[in-house]
Parts: C-alpha cells; sequence; structure tokens
C-alpha cells in the first residue's frame, strides 16, 4: 500500500521523498545515498498542487 503524499508537510527538509519510506534526511534508507529528495514544494512553493499536475498513477491493464 502506497502512503498518501502530504502537500503542506510542516518541515519538508527533514524528510527524503524519493519513496514511500519518507527517511530522515540524515539516514537513507533507499541505497541511492548520495542526497535527498525535495518535496515540490521545495522547489516549486506553496501552489504546486494548484499547476494541473497529475499523480504518477499507473493505469489498469487491459487482458
Amino acid at each position: 500500500m502506497v502512503k498518501k503524499f502530504p502537500l503542506r508537510p510542516s518541515h519538508p527538509e527533514r524528510i527524503c521523498w524519493g519513496c514511500d519510506k519518507y527517511c530522515p534526511a540524515d539516514d537513507l534508507a533507499c541505497g541511492n545515498g548520495s542526497d535527498r529528495v525535495q518535496h515540490p514544494i521545495e522547489l516549486w512553493g506553496d501552489d504546486w498542487y494548484e499547476w494541473g499536475l497529475e499523480p504518477l498513477v499507473k493505469a489498469p491493464r487491459d487482458e
């Protein structure tokens, strides 16, 4: 099950947003190890979710 992605976290700089683990910025567990992934609010501001960007959702497979 995928965790809900917060629109406005209180301290986005404390967490890596690169996967569903949401690790502390100083203890990355995903194996990437290089840098933390910033939350969109850090990159594009408070209204980032109002730009009409759709979350990545896998389409159901036709069988």
